[in-house]
């Protein structure tokens, strides 16, 4: 609800009280102590962090003051022309784009100055400029005085306007000034608003509310109408005429016969016409108030005639009501009520949502196939069935006593199958088909496979037994040996494709289990000769590794340079002792080069402040009573201590 948004804008400072906010922030907010003896990329930082923060928070609460407002664009067009009325669009949106004006304004001048203070050469330099960031702040700020003021008015008035839900279930009242609007309202509604005997005591809407049918209700006051061109209403009217124009609502239409408001029974009635446009697709009631005093039977045939010309139309009731003897005053209200939830019903009735909803709906009503009446029954064996009694020994037996008798929930299942109502009982505890793609597995499955499987079997361990698979024939050597051979390796590579499966199926497992250990240079030998590879190159490399490795060592114990040969290739190598490295020098040239590396150290690394010292940023005063603080004439007393 946009009233609801209206009430939390927050309160927009002045001009004087605005300063002060952002420059005691800015102090507050950021590093205090700054000496000429700094370099100059820490003095430059320093002020250009102070400028930098100032412009953020003026932009900060201008930008809170432009978002918190309501754009007029984007609000219900009965809100947007309310403010219209009230405070005028125009000036509302002139204010608040000079907010935004002088919002781009600071923040160009922030970078501006920030770009100058690249370039400051001294800390009197970028001082200076500085406090002319922060004064040009300043000034755009102060220019900005007349349109802090006019929102901030704006702001508190719109905090004290009616939370009126445009959308609701709303009762318009209105009409001509002292008819009795007021004193309906604070009958149906605990709303209290002033009622006096003089005309224009409603200034402005009120809005009350009730419950009816367990639904919530808001009834409208609208401030009193004349018949006069729209150009000539005041403020007060246009109040009226713009709820009666946007609120979809039951209007009521307030008439005083007893013409004791002040006005004629023919000026209510062209007041009444003059504004019926705005009534266009609204329930309309006439309600005649002060009965108590002139009922409309008693009018003179023109008076009734004018009346009859509002109620010609066909769309508009009349009611009667005395607020004053509480006559009719709940009939009114329910009559409207009714009448607009049955319009509002009527009106959902015609959008699309409701017919394509209708048209999914549908209600089948059966038929009769003959003349006979079918009651309906409920059988005998139900009516004479006693209530079950736990403590009844002849009570009827459940399922649950069956599994409590049985062992209990865990121990005992119910059979779940003998209520089954089939053609042949004998069908109950038959197993439920496995069914794939449609089809029934047991279809394609023999019931006697068991039976042949076993069968096969002993028939395959009695021919075994009698011998028939024993040959008479001799096989050489050299083919069994070769059958053997065939046959481990066949086994050795289905040995290795069960392992390469199981490789694929488990993750993160090492190739070679941890216990294989190292294998020996002969069995590397052996298994490079029975793949069918030659194995004399690996046992030569081998070997001269086994020298190279020797020579090494020797030379690194005895410092001096040795000379290896093998073959025609000679190579020299100088090995410095391990005693003597240092690890110091690992990796630098030079010893210049490792003094460089430590002054880098000394300068890159930060200690932590253990000492709890005083930084930039701490405002603590270490003195107990500062001098320039407490400076000035000395009263009478002792003058040996401050």
């Amino acid at each position: 609800m946009a009233t609801a948004v209206f009430k939390n804008i927050s309160p927009i400072p002045d001009v004087n009280t605005f300063l002060d906010v952002v420059l005691s922030r800015t102090q507050r907010k950021t590093p205090t102590v700054i000496r000429s003896g700094f370099k100059i990329s820490r003095i430059r930082g320093f002020y250009g962090r102070k400028v930098k923060f100032t412009q953020d928070t003026c932009t900060e609460k201008l930008d809170a003051i432009l978002q918190e407002f309501p754009r007029l664009d984007d609000i219900h067009p009965f809100h947007a022309d309310l403010l219209n009325i009230l405070y005028d669009r125009d000036h509302l949106k002139i204010a608040l784009s000079q907010l935004s004006t002088a919002k781009h304004l600071i923040e160009n001048v922030a970078r501006d100055y920030i770009r100058l203070l690249k370039y400051g050469d001294s800390l009197y330099r970028c001082k200076q400029l500085k406090r002319a960031a922060l004064g040009r702040m300043a000034t755009i700020i102060k220019r900005q005085k007349s349109s802090l003021g006019f929102l901030e008015q704006v702001r508190q008035h719109m905090s004290r306007l009616p939370s009126i839900d445009p959308n609701t279930r709303t009762l318009l009242v209105c009409g001509y000034p002292n008819v009795g609007k007021s004193s309906f309202m604070n009958k149906v509604t605990r709303a209290e608003v002033d009622v006096q005997p003089y005309a224009f005591t409603t200034k402005s809407l009120f809005v009350g509310h009730f419950d009816y049918k367990y639904l919530r209700w808001q009834v409208i006051d609208t401030p009193g109408i004349l018949d006069h061109p729209l150009e000539q209403m005041n403020t007060i009217e246009m109040q009226s005429i713009t709820a009666m124009a946007h609120l979809r609502s039951a209007v009521l239409y307030f008439m005083d016969l007893s013409e004791m408001c002040g006005y004629s029974i023919a000026a209510q009635v062209k007041l009444y016409h003059s504004i019926k446009p705005l009534f266009a697709n609204k329930l309309t009631l006439l309600v005649v108030n002060k009965v108590d005093v002139m009922r409309p039977e008693d009018l003179d045939p023109e008076s009734q005639e004018l009346i009859q010309s509002i109620l010609a139309d066909g769309n508009v009731q009349m009611v009667q009501t005395s607020c004053v003897s509480d006559l009719g005053v709940m009939d009114v209200r329910n009559n409207a009520c009714e009448a607009l939830l049955a319009a509002r019903v009527e009106q959902k009735l015609k959008g699309t949502r409701v017919n394509n909803v209708l048209n999914r709906i549908h209600l089948a009503e059966p038929a009769a196939r003959d003349n006979a009446s079918r009651p309906a029954i409920i059988p005998d064996a139900v009516k004479n069935r006693r209530a079950y009694d736990p403590k009844d020994p002849t009570r009827r037996i459940l399922a649950r006593d069956i599994e409590a008798a049985n062992g209990g929930a865990g121990v005992f299942n119910v059979n779940l199958r003998d209520k089954y109502m089939l053609a042949n009982p004998e069908w109950k505890y038959d197993r439920v088909p496995e069914l794939l793609d449609g089809k029934n597995v047991a279809d394609y499955v023999d019931p006697d496979i068991e039976a042949k499987l076993v069968a096969m079997d002993e028939e395959e361990e009695r021919m075994e037994n009698e011998g028939y698979y024993n040959s008479d024939e001799e096989v050489p050597e050299e083919e069994e040996e070769r059958l053997l051979t065939e046959a481990e390796k066949i086994r050795e590579k289905n040995k290795l494709i069960r392992m390469a499966s199981r490789h694929k199926k488990i993750k993160n497992r090492p190739m070679l289990p941890r216990t294989a250990g190292v294998r020996t240079l002969d069995q590397l030998e052996s298994s490079l000769e029975s793949a069918g590879l030659p194995s004399h190159s690996i046992g030569e490399r081998a070997r001269s590794r086994a020298r190279s490795g020797a020579a090494e060592e020797s030379a690194r114990l005895s410092g001096a340079d040795v000379v290896m040969q093998e073959g025609s290739e000679v190579r020299s190598k100088s090995v410095a002792p391990r005693s003597q490295s240092n690890r110091r020098d690992a990796g630098l040239h030079s010893e210049g080069g490792r003094s460089y590396a430590e002054r880098l150290n000394r300068v890159k690394q930060v200690h932590r402040n253990r000492m709890a010292r005083a930084s930039e940023s701490d405002r603590h005063v270490l003195a107990s009573k500062p001098k320039h603080l407490f400076s000035g004439k000395r009263g009478l007393g002792k003058t040996q201590r401050r």
